[in-house]
Formats: structure tokens, sequence, C-alpha cells
């Protein structure tokens, strides 16, 4: 196995497709380096399929991120890449898609690179989908688990499907979240297979029996034929059918892992430690006590939900639904406003310009809530702007405001107090959105007064990679 020694991670998120090659630190069983990483943007935003779904419908096309993660795949040296022995792979949770068993992909030559090409595949419904209304998810049933059910969730999806859609829904045979599919694509699985990570993101799934709530859902006409299997994390969905650009063919892949728990693998070093993401969305999160088990029954006004992590263990998290998002908004409605002025303005230039003028204003009185897409907990609760004088209304008042107003939500759901309480000693930061905001990183300094530290913008991709890499540690693979 010295010949192959690196294990490849990718990470599929809202915005942009990362990969990461990770190899085992000389001398240093728990270290690792990371070899080469790549991000590409994803730009895979596109209008709903159903026209019932409205302006709160968010989808993504596929095409367009297996795109992206084939961009990466051809930045990364090929020397290495040949030297994989084992491929993790994360991504966007909650969300799902659907396909045709046996025709979801056709694989390919992109030059010499064998990949594979979405065919018979639906769009991406994401996380971020809010076709389903309060009205809607207060008529579903009942679920069998810890975690209330939301919009964006896979299962909400299908039943809103199943009721506005039912046709759209005759056309597929498998479904799963966007890693899911590609694990399946790679392996060329029959059955699409799912970790109890990404189940529990869905809803209906029972972490402590890990079982589907079938009974429930078949007694309501939900198409339970298109659950994936389930698995725990960490463990080997299958092998490349084929060879995939300079991989061979016959590589393990691990079922697919959730964004959020991939990215605390990389991270939290100690129990101690809390994890702080600010990506496209906000998520902090703690480790519970081995032995921890959340309440029977799911509470939908808690900001806090716990979520499952490894080893049947579980992470408290406070997951706000508004984040980086938040300020690509602010940015666009910039943007936008200066073309109606006859204006042509980038919006890296708006960025860099707003984060500079914040910088330079190190407080303010202006008050932003800035829940425009409102939180799971308190999904009818917008976005609002208080204290509000003639001297707070400089581009730099605004976006420290926006800033602060973002990590205070944040702060509302799950308080330092808290935990200190948890026994929490240092938060670990990451996320693209926190990596180059300055001002960010200070208002998190302002709201959580512990050590801060700061890891990397491919930390989900990394904590994938890793997940392989200590299965085969353990399996004295090296």
């Amino acid at each position: 196995m010295a010949a192959r020694s690196v294990t490849l991670g990718i990470d599929l998120g809202t915005t942009s497709v990362k990969a990461a090659l990770v190899e085992a630190a000389r001398g240093d069983p728990s270290g690792f380096v990371v070899l080469a990483s790549c991000a590409r943007p994803a730009r895979a935003e596109t209008a709903a399929q159903s026209a019932a779904a409205g302006p709160q419908g968010q989808e993504q096309d596929v095409r367009r991120i297996i795109q992206a993660l084939h961009e990466c795949l051809a930045a990364l040296p090929r020397q290495q890449l040949c030297k994989v022995c084992g491929i993790g792979v994360s991504g966007q949770m909650h969300g799902v898609m659907f396909w045709k068993t046996g025709q979801g992909c056709e694989w390919t030559k992109a030059g010499a690179a064998p990949v594979f090409e979405p065919r018979a595949v639906s769009h991406l419904v994401t996380w971020q989908d809010g076709r389903c209304g309060s009205k809607f998810l207060a008529s579903l049933p009942r679920p069998e688990s810890h975690l209330s059910v939301a919009t964006g969730f896979g299962c909400a999806t299908i039943f809103w499907l199943l009721k506005n859609s039912p046709e759209f829904l005759k056309s597929y045979d498998a479904a799963g979240t966007i890693h899911d599919y590609v694990v399946a694509m790679l392996c060329g699985l029959t059955r699409p297979l799912m970790s109890d990570q990404n189940a529990a993101s869905w809803g209906y799934f029972n972490t402590r029996s890990q079982s589907w709530n079938l009974e429930i859902l078949r007694d309501a006409g939900f198409p339970v034929h298109l659950l994936p299997d389930v698995t725990e994390p960490g463990n080997v969905a299958g092998r490349t059918s084929q060879a995939w650009f300079e991989i061979p063919k016959g590589t393990p892949v691990g079922v697919a892992l959730g964004d959020l728990q991939a990215s605390v693998y990389s991270c939290m070093a100690q129990r101690t430690d809390a994890v702080l993401n600010i990506s496209t969305s906000v998520q902090l999160v703690a480790s519970m006590p081995s032995g921890f088990r959340p309440a029977q029954t799911p509470d939908p006004a808690a900001p806090v939900a716990y979520f499952p992590y490894f080893d049947r263990t579980y992470l408290a998290v406070a997951a706000s639904l508004n984040g980086g998002n938040v300020l690509a908004m602010f940015v666009h409605m910039l943007v936008q406003w200066m073309a109606d002025l006859g204006l042509e303005v980038e919006e890296s230039t708006v960025y860099s310009r707003m984060i500079q003028a914040a910088a330079q204003q190190r407080d303010t009185c202006l008050t932003i809530t800035p829940t425009v897409l409102g939180e799971r907990h308190l999904p009818d609760q917008l976005a609002s702007v208080t204290s509000i004088s003639s001297s707070d209304l400089s581009l730099g008042h605004v976006t420290r405001a926006l800033c602060r107003g973002i990590v205070q939500n944040l702060h509302s759901m799950l308080p330092f107090q808290q935990l200190q309480e948890w026994g929490v000693e240092r938060v670990i930061g990451s996320g693209s959105a926190l990596s180059r905001n300055e001002v960010l990183k200070q208002e998190v300094q302002r709201a959580f007064p512990f050590p801060v530290s700061y890891g990397q913008d491919v930390d989900a991709a990394v904590g994938a990679a890793l997940v392989m890499l200590q299965r085969n540690l353990n399996q004295q693979e090296y």
C-alpha cells in the first residue's frame, strides 16, 4: 500500500464544490498533510422544475455541480490522484434529487480522463427550498424521531411533490442527496446507500433504531421505495466501477457524509472544542458526551438540534439559515441599485469595499436582525432594521450591523454561557464566508469570548478524506 497512500475528499456545497488530497503525516498517527486542494463555484441555481413551487422553490442543476466536480479533479496533480486508495464524499444535507436506476449517468472521456455525465436525473431540491409552508408542514404526520421536519428536508419535499406533482415522482425510482448520487454513480450501485447523518437530515428517521419511519410513511401514502438503504458513517459504500481521472477502478468509496459532520471531523481536535462554520448558512456545533441520547419526541421550537455524528454520538447544533447567503443578498441588492442608477460594478468589488468600510467602523448603534430566510424554529420571523439614526447610515455602519446581526442571531440560538456549561474551552472557525471576512471574525470574538482559531476553506472535503484515511489506518492498510 505504500505506493497508494493518499485519500481524496470531496465536498459538494451549496455555492462551491471542493476537493482535497490528504496523506497521513509521517511518524504521527493522528496527523495529516493536505497535499493539494481545489475549489470551483457550482453556479448551479436554476428555476424550479415544478411551476407550483413558485418563487420559494430553490433548485440546482445537477449537471453543473458535476461539471464543477470534474473541474476540481482535473486541477489536482495527476501523480497524486493515481495514488488514491480511498474516496470520501460529503455535501449539503437535507436536499433531495431523483434518478432512474441504471440510467443515472453515462461514463465518457473528457480528453484522456474518464468522467460520468448525469443523464436521467432531476434537479436537486436544496435545503434552502421554501415550498413547504407552515400550513403544509402541519398537515404532515408526526415523525417518530427526535428531529422535527422542516421545509427543504428531503421527506417533506417528497410529500410536497406527491401532492402537487405526482406524475413527476413516477419518472424516477431512486432518490438521495447530491453526494449520495455521486457515490452511487462512482460505485454503480443498484440502490442508493445513505449514512444515518444524511438520513436524519431528511426527517422521518429514528436515530436510535437506525430506521426510517416506514409504517408512518406508508400510512400517509409516501413512496417508501424511494428511501435509500442506510448504514453507519465511515462504512464503505462500494468501489469505483470505472477508472475516474487517474484514480484506479476498484478504489473504495465511503458512504456520503453530511458536510457539517465532515467539517467538524477535520476541525474538532478535543471534545472541549466548539466549531463555528459560516458558509452559505451558519452552524455552531458542540460535541455531546458519549452515552448522550436526545429526547424521543421533536420540539419544533427548539433552536438547538442534535444530529448524529460518528460511533453513535451526537452533535448539538444551532443551525441558522442566514449566513453568507444574507451577505450575498446585500451585495446583490447594492449592485442592482447601482445598475438602476446607470452604474456597473462587479459584485466582488462591492464585497471587498463594504468589508473594508465595516472594518474601519468598529461599532454601531444600528441593529439588523438578518433573518431574511426565517429560521427552522421560527419560520415566520423575517428580517428587520431598528435603531436607525442619521449618523448610522454609512456603508460601514450598515455592513458592521449586518455582520453583527448574523453572529448575534446565532448567539441567541446557542449562547456562549450554554457552551461554557458543556465544557467548551475553544471555538474553531471554518467556512468560506468567515475565512474571508475580518468583520465577521471580530463579531465572533465579541459574542463568543473564547480563544478562537481558524480552519481551512476546504474543511468538509478534508474531513471526508480523513474519515477514509482513518479507516485505512485502523485496518493497517498502510
